[in-house]
């Protein structure tokens, strides 16, 4: 029988090595969830103003850029659409919590 590409299948196979479960490594970037949603409100509120900023200057004649413009207006409308997903999702997270039963 010719051999094609596919050479024979060897009969040492060795077993993939089986792990026990990870251990919980502590973050240890001293960074709370509070901080990093301070944040990323942040953010978002100076997106907002950049935009505002943007329409601004845009209105008054001081930019002619409509395209620079109006990206700064969807970069924002997307940032503050992802942080009310963000928020609900963090309402729904502690109204399952407050639901549980001790």
């Amino acid at each position: 029988m010719k051999e094609g590409i596919i050479g024979p299948i060897s009969p040492h196979l060795q077993m993939p090595e089986i792990r026990g479960p990870r251990e919980l490594v502590k973050e240890q970037s001293g960074v709370s969830f509070g901080e990093t949603l301070r944040d990323a409100i942040t953010t978002v509120n100076d997106a907002q103003k950049q935009s505002d900023l943007a329409v601004q200057k845009l209105m008054t004649g001081e930019s002619q850029d409509l395209h620079a413009t109006l990206i700064a207006v969807q970069k924002a409308d997307l940032s503050f659409q992802m942080m009310m997903q963000v928020r609900n999702k963090i309402i729904q997270a502690y109204q399952e919590i407050m639901r549980t039963q001790v």
